[in-house]
């Protein structure tokens, strides 16, 4: 049975095998994957007005951090220096989305000035 375009697409065509997926809920610790090359810890520092974030490796040491006023500033930064580097990090989707939801969190708590507290 074909499906209607949805509503909110005007003027674009849709594939032959197009599909709507619902996605199920995400579960914190059973769905949750690290990614093999480093963990991140990320902080506000309120006396520069930045947002920090530490790249780790398993062994706890922190490599290289990365400050910034804005997430994507940061982000961008990130993924560039590893894919310059060929540090290979990141090589998750999750995490790597994590890392975005987490930076734009932060930019918004230091922008309202609440607490940041790392999912």
């Amino acid at each position: 049975m074909p499906i209607d375009k949805p509503a909110w697409v005007k003027d674009k065509k849709i594939a032959d095998d197009f599909e709507i997926i619902r996605a199920k809920p995400y579960d914190d610790y059973k769905d949750h994957r690290n990614d093999n090359g480093c963990y991140t810890l990320i902080r506000i520092y309120w006396d520069t007005h930045e947002i920090g974030v530490a790249v780790c490796d398993y062994k706890h040491t922190i490599l290289k951090e990365f400050r910034g006023t804005r997430a994507q500033d940061i982000y961008v930064a990130m993924f560039k220096f590893d894919e310059e580097n060929n540090k290979k990090w990141f090589t998750v989707p999750d995490h790597i989305a994590y890392i975005g939801k987490e930076l734009k969190k932060a930019e918004l708590c230091m922008a309202l000035g609440t607490e940041y507290v790392q999912e």
